[in-house]
């Protein structure tokens, strides 16, 4: 599956002041990784979205986001944002902001 160029540029531009960012195409798609972990992706036109299990419940409440399904069951800290979820660009930023703090809140990988 093809991921949505446009959408990865957005996220990119707003990460572009951030360092330690690594792209990695996986899932089909684009993955933003920081610290080895997976924080926002690109999955078509959708954003993938790592909240973390404890703002999960929280995001689902949000316009346009639903569960991260990507296995055929849900993912728990991880949810899909459709395209109207994150048109506008403060918008976009939030979510790629509160993602990577969630990550940046997790302790290193071991072996790094």
């Amino acid at each position: 599956m093809a991921y949505d160029e446009g959408l990865a540029q957005r996220v990119r531009e707003i990460l572009q002041s951030e360092k330690g960012i690594v792209e990695k195409k996986m899932f089909g798609g684009l993955a933003f990784m920081s610290h080895d972990y997976m924080f926002v992706g690109v999955l078509g036109d959708v954003l993938m979205a790592r909240v973390g299990p404890e703002h999960h419940a929280h995001a689902l409440t949000q316009p346009h986001v639903r569960e991260m399904d990507f296995t055929g069951k849900p993912m728990k800290g991880y949810v899909y944002v459709d395209p109207a979820g994150c048109a506008d660009d403060a918008v976009l930023a939030e979510w790629v902001s509160r993602c990577h703090r969630f990550v940046r809140s997790l302790p290193q990988k071991k072996g790094k």
